[in-house]
Parts: structure tokens; C-alpha cells; sequence
């Protein structure tokens, strides 16, 4: 069977094998959809996407087609998955472009050599459980467990990006931050150092950050080229924040420990937050997964 024309060609375009005319019954699914689609093209009915996406079913639309249609040509910005394994799957099969993360303040006490305090240099800081402080004090930060996986890809092609080094850090259940907060001077707690891995993924082992006073309920993050570079207060390739989803938040909070963070969190909204503001932190917020019972999962793709 040969086909010369659309799918408004007359019946000498449809011969069968022998040369011999063939009849409408016999002509195909092709000739069918084209037949279709010409004549609800007249009417109207189709729009250019469905009509695109129909036509690609068929194989009626090349590659070269499909490649110029707008849903291609848009920057696609991946939604994170519920689960770490899952988020590092994704990351390593993915290769599309993605938004880049938005860059943020470190905050006043990042611990990085840049607000007096460096706690990169220390031994210790690289590592994945970051619930206890080490060196001089063991002191464990009590809350809800949380695992944060994020997972880092070059923005411009989606390429998981292995081998880096992520420093990341939080407050307490109280509110308080190490190194910096009343209190909590000469602890050391929830801060740590890790390198992606083949997938471009890191998971931190860590309690549910409080939600204190002026700010959406957060966890900061640089991005470094190497973990040798980390830990030498190195060139910082990113530097952001995580923004946790309000029913979260909302079912920690109601868990004993957390009281002061019910009232910190009805004052404040990612609309009105100083950081995660100017955009509701789109392209910020964690997925999550989990129970207060289980405890959580925070999953972020990075694009650097």
C-alpha cells in the first residue's frame, strides 16, 4: 500500500499491492485518523495540541515534527518524587532541562567562615546523621526524624551531577541554631557535609526544623564543586534554602516538643516570607512522605 496525499487524498491514492483500487474499509488505522482529523478539523473541534498529540499516536508526525511543538521547547521544571530512592531514580534517568534554584541569603549563621564561626574545617563535619554535635559535645537534638534527600543536576541539561559537595544545616526544635543561639554555643548539631553520589544525591539524617518567628519553616544549603572544597571554605557554587509544605509542618507541630512553632507558624505564609516571597518558593518546596509516627521524608531536585 502506498499513500501520495493527506488524509483528504482521493481513493487512486490508496492501491493495494496489486495496483487494484482498495475500498475505505480496508485502507487502515492511518487513513482512518487522517480522514478523521480532516474532516473535525473543518468543524473546528481540534485544537493544535490534540490534534498534534493524535497524530504522533499514529506515527503520522516525525521527530523533527514533534520536536517543534511548543510543549518542547518549554523549560520543564520536574515535580520531586515522594520517596528518596525514588527521587534519585528519577534524577539519574532525567535529562531535561529543569529551573535553576533560586539563590538565597545564607542567613546569619551559616558556620561557613563568613559570620565569624567556621565549623567546615572541622573534623567531623562530613557526615550524613547530623542529629548529634561532635567533638567536645554529643549532645542529640530531640524532634520529629527527618531525611532530607536532594538531588543535584545541571539546570541546562538535567544531567545528575555526582561528586559534589552539599553543606547543610537547620535550627532546632526550640528555634535555636548551633554555634550561634543562646544556649546552644558550644553545640554543634545539625550541620554536616556530604558528597553526591552516581545518582547527584545526598541524604542528611536529622529532626524536623521548628518554625521560629519572621520565617517560613526552612532548611539552608550551599552547593560546592568538591567536598575538599567544602571543608576549605572553598568557591560556593549555590546557596539556597528549602522551604518545608505547610501540612507538614502543620501535623509536627501539633507533637509534643514543638508548641511554640503552632504559634510562629499562623503568623507567617510562603507569600509573605522574606526569602521564599517574591515567587511562594515554587521551585523550593519539598516533597515529603512519611508520618509524624515514621517519620519524614524531605525530597528536593537541585538545578545548579
Amino acid at each position: 500500500m502506498r499513500n501520495q496525499g493527506s488524509a483528504n487524498s482521493t481513493a487512486t491514492d490508496w492501491l493495494d499491492e496489486n495496483g487494484q483500487q482498495m475500498d475505505e474499509d480496508h485502507r487502515g488505522l492511518v487513513y482512518d485518523i487522517r480522514t478523521l482529523i480532516d474532516r473535525r478539523r473543518a468543524l473546528g473541534i481540534f485544537s493544535g495540541v490534540a490534534l498534534t498529540s493524535l497524530l504522533s499516536a499514529c506515527g503520522v508526525i516525525s521527530e523533527t515534527d514533534a520536536s517543534a511543538s511548543p510543549s518542547s521547547t518549554s523549560t520543564a521544571t520536574p515535580t520531586a518524587t515522594p520517596s528518596a530512592s525514588a527521587s534519585a531514580s528519577a534524577s539519574a534517568s532525567a535529562s531535561t532541562r529543569l529551573t535553576e534554584v533560586p539563590d538565597e541569603t545564607g542567613g546569619p549563621y551559616p558556620a561557613d567562615g563568613s559570620n565569624g564561626i567556621n565549623v567546615l574545617d572541622d573534623s567531623g563535619i562530613v557526615r550524613s546523621d547530623i542529629r548529634a554535635s561532635f567533638g567536645a559535645s554529643t549532645t542529640v537534638a530531640a524532634g520529629v526524624p527527618l531525611t532530607i534527600a536532594l538531588t543535584v543536576r545541571e539546570a541546562a541539561t538535567g544531567a545528575a551531577l555526582a561528586g559534589r559537595g552539599v553543606y547543610l544545616w537547620h535550627c532546632d526544635r526550640d528555634g535555636n541554631y548551633s554555634l550561634y543561639s543562646g544556649g546552644v554555643e558550644n553545640e554543634n548539631y545539625l550541620r554536616g557535609v556530604q558528597q553526591t553520589d552516581a545518582n547527584g544525591t545526598v541524604r542528611f539524617t536529622s529532626i524536623y526544623p521548628a518554625c521560629y518567628s519572621g520565617r517560613w519553616p526552612h532548611i539552608h544549603f550551599e552547593i560546592y564543586d568538591h567536598v575538599a572544597t567544602a571543608v576549605t571554605s572553598g568557591p560556593i557554587v549555590k546557596t539556597s534554602q528549602i522551604a518545608l509544605p505547610d501540612e507538614a509542618n502543620a501535623a509536627v507541630y501539633a507533637t509534643s516538643g514543638y508548641e511554640q512553632s503552632i504559634r510562629n507558624a499562623s503568623q507567617v505564609s510562603l507569600a509573605r516570607d522574606n526569602v521564599f516571597g517574591e515567587d511562594g518558593g515554587i521551585h523550593q518546596i519539598a516533597t515529603m512522605s512519611g508520618s509524624v509516627s515514621q517519620g519524614y521524608t524531605a525530597s528536593l531536585t537541585i538545578g545548579v
